[in-house]
């Protein structure tokens, strides 16, 4: 744990960290905020949004897109900090999103309810298009999580959790998915929030290993970060994008209050190899 300093502590269900400009922003789904962290650990709160899950991206043009899971909205916040509505994804249950550098944000909706232990269905991919229309592209993911974007806008990586799994697509010139591939198998590995590093390697946040993993396409691990606390979400970033940042908190299961309230936390790591794509 020497190599694993702690940005910033006492928060709660904390997920979807993604550098920008020179800080790095979160999300408190516990608190319903999205919150701006910089490398002294000085925390802002940019948004509030009653959603759970709360997930972001980073459109090309520097604004943020926020998922309202509860609303079925994606919601854009605009230079003076207001949230409009960027899409209607029509119904509830979203999960991750990722932007890639064309303005296309691909967004995951899992397949069953978690909180009420309805049996697990696979869930799918839908890509919002500049224009604002939606349609799905990708399914048969038991539980979609994170996602990442190759550098030039190539690959698309989705986490399927509950297959201990990566899978990759190829994307199309119209953002349309194709080329279905297993990019890497996990062993006992669960993968939650991913980023992508210059090397082509995958980074994935792992709860109940308490772990944060770097693997190779084919599954060989590379390096492993171990955590006190389960890892929810990872990305790369900094003044040279060599800062692994990682959101952990102590995991309690599935329920109201999935974590122990005050235990989420914004770590930071460095690494050799920088960051690369999107998030």
């Amino acid at each position: 744990m020497s190599e694993v300093r702690a940005l910033l502590s006492g928060r709660g269900l904390v997920e979807s960290p993604r550098w920008h400009g020179d800080r790095l922003y979160f999300s408190d789904w516990s608190a319903g905020e999205v919150v701006a962290v910089d490398l002294a650990g000085g925390a802002e709160v940019v948004a509030r949004v009653a959603s759970l899950p709360l997930c972001t991206a980073w459109l090309p043009d520097g604004r943020m897109v926020l998922v309202s899971s509860s609303e079925g909205r994606l919601l854009r916040r605009e230079p003076d900090g207001s949230l409009v509505t960027h899409a209607d994804l029509g119904r509830q249950g979203w999960n991750d999103v990722v932007a890639d550098g064309r303005g296309n944000v691909y967004v995951n909706r899992i397949g069953f309810d978690l909180a009420t232990g309805e049996d697990p269905k696979p869930g799918f991919v839908a890509l919002v298009t500049p224009d604002g229309s939606v349609r799905e592209v990708a399914d048969d993911i038991l539980f979609p999580n994170g996602m990442a974007v190759t550098g030039d806008n190539s690959t698309l990586i989705v986490a399927d959790s509950y297959r201990h799994r990566l899978v990759a697509f190829d994307i199309g010139a119209d953002g349309g998915l194709s080329g279905r591939r297993v990019w890497a198998e996990l062993g006992e590995g669960t993968p939650d929030g991913i980023c992508l590093d210059a090397e082509g390697a995958v980074w994935y946040a792992d709860v109940p290993n308490r772990r944060c993993v770097r693997v190779a396409e084919g599954g060989a691990v590379l390096r492993t970060v171990e955590l006190d606390r389960g890892g929810f979400a990872c990305a790369l970033g900094g003044p040279d994008a060599r800062t692994l940042f990682i959101v952990a908190a102590e995991f309690l299961g599935m329920g109201p209050s999935p974590v122990s309230p005050g235990s989420g936390q914004v770590l930071a790591v460095p690494v050799e190899v920088p960051g690369a794509g999107w998030p």
